[in-house]
């Protein structure tokens, strides 16, 4: 039997504080995207290996939740100062694993960073509340933790999205199960071998590796209490659906076609270079890129400012490589569909092949033209280096383009009129508004969290605004004098 070489050995799963071999007996390839080859096999857990770290989970929990929040939280102050000492480790593995480049890597590590360090803030932001609502009776709240939770994390952000759940729901006090992607499963478990050496105890943060199984297993399992997902919307619905009618709270975070609104007095420089950085970033593989421009009026000049800059745009080089060959196939079917459907390509990005990577899963900086809302790259989720240019006469027009695409989660305008500036704050339907900024995230403490079909759930997954999805709050009246019976309330 031929012994397969990999770079890195087999991912099985992390539960109570060390790695833990699958008792399945699938597994998977985990391939570069940057030249397709082998970095690992990962296995694919099945409901036995689930209930193995729900349990792990269960026992850690109590004791966890019982340390005071100022206690829990050193964990992640120290945790942050091993992210900063291992940046370029952390990088590189992202590199590798998602195709991204070497300076999008490390961008997204300091991301976690920042993520960790509101994380640390936590102890000051969920002091409750005390007040004495009649003579001798006071009412407070305080805030507890869910219990045990799951984040089911996508492909696109193998380092940053785990740090959207994890720093905040486990300081606040929850023990967590994490099912990474399958394409990229090598970043999280260096992320716990790095929370342990953090002192995070065994049990509390627990690793499942697999597929649409272990999903929903995690959906139906009795001992999780509440589920994040980060992924596609189709996937995101039915994760939300499932683990609601099995009583958990839920949070799913779907896809998104955000709008790029283009208004003629928008300055050329500017917004050719943010367009172009935020179609091409992470190679169009989050949700939060520019998919469809609107060019309300005469903007040729920043059509053409924005070819320029697109062709700037090298993959191998400042351009990172698709997931998978199948995520380029589809991609560049995308861009077959709109050609023969009458749209004009200005800069074509199929059948690249990078010099010395042949092997890679590449798709160039592509910028098409002509497009019509009823074209599917103008309506549906593409996740590539690509931007699809609608024109209108008016910025009503423009706004209705964007409201009437099913998806909520970013809209952006350039313009240097504060009054257009305000109509597409106001009316633009989606959770995240960017005003000459191509990629509008918010930074911590303010949330991430779309509106529509790109998020099922209440509250945000980050920021303060999560605070509520990963504790309960718990309501006390008290009365010690017997003789307090002024009103009603007493």
């Amino acid at each position: 039997m031929e012994t397969l070489t990999t770079k890195y050995a087999e991912t099985h799963n992390y539960v109570n504080g060390q790695k833990t071999e699958s008792t399945s007996n699938r597994f998977m390839d985990v391939v570069s995207p940057l030249d397709g080859s082998m970095l690992s096999r990962v296995a694919m857990s099945n409901a036995a290996d689930l209930d193995k770290a729900v349990l792990s989970a269960q026992k850690a929990a109590k004791l966890w939740a019982n340390k005071p929040i100022k206690e829990r939280v050193q964990v992640f102050f120290r945790y942050k100062t091993l992210l900063e000492k291992n940046i370029d480790e952390l990088a590189k593995l992202v590199l590798e694993e998602n195709g991204k480049t070497l300076g999008e890597a490390r961008a997204e590590v300091e991301k976690s960073i920042e993520l960790t360090e509101f994380a640390c803030s936590l102890p000051q932001l969920i002091q409750g509340e005390l007040l004495e609502v009649s003579k001798g009776v006071e009412c407070r709240t305080e805030y507890y933790p869910v219990g045990v939770v799951a984040s089911i994390m996508p492909f696109n952000f193998p380092n940053m999205v785990p740090n959207w759940t994890i720093p905040n729901a486990i300081t606040l006090g929850n023990a967590m199960i994490v099912k990474p992607s399958e394409l990229v499963p090598l970043s999280m478990i260096r992320l716990a071998e790095l929370l342990k050496e953090a002192g995070l105890p065994d049990g509390v943060l627990n690793i499942v590796n697999g597929d649409r199984e272990i999903v929903e297993a995690i959906c139906d399992h009795p001992g999780i209490d509440a589920v994040s997902f980060v992924g596609s919307t189709k996937v995101a619905k039915l994760v939300y659906i499932r683990a609601s009618a099995n009583l958990k709270r839920c949070l799913a975070l779907g896809g998104a076609k955000n709008h790029l609104i283009v208004l003629p007095d928008a300055n050329v420089a500017m917004t050719a270079s943010n367009v172009a950085a935020s179609m091409s970033g992470c190679a169009g593989q989050r949700c939060m890129a520019a998919s469809a421009m609107v060019a309300v009026g005469k903007v040729q000049p920043i059509i053409d400012r924005l070819c320029d800059e697109a062709r700037k745009i090298i993959p191998g080089e400042n351009l990172g490589a698709v997931i998978t060959l199948q995520a380029k196939q589809r991609i560049e079917r995308y861009i077959d569909e709109a050609e023969k459907m009458g749209a004009k390509i200005l800069v074509d990005g199929r059948n690249t092949i990078v010099k010395g990577k042949e092997g890679g899963f590449y798709v160039g900086p592509t910028v098409i033209d002509g497009v019509t809302p009823e074209m599917s790259v103008a309506k549906e989720e593409i996740f590539g280096p690509v931007i699809s240019i609608m024109h209108t006469e008016t910025l009503d027009e423009a706004l209705s383009i964007e409201n009437g695409n099913p998806y909520g989660n970013a809209a952006s305008v350039f313009t240097q009129s504060g009054g257009a500036a305000r109509r597409v704050m106001d009316n633009a339907s989606a959770g995240m508004i960017g005003v000459n900024i191509g990629v509008p995230v918010p930074r911590e403490p303010f949330s991430f969290g779309g509106w529509n079909e790109s998020k099922f759930g209440v509250g945000d997954i980050t920021g303060k605004s999560s605070i509520g999805f990963w504790t309960k709050l718990k309501k006390t009246t008290t009365k010690w004098e017997a003789e307090a019976q002024i009103n009603w309330m007493s």
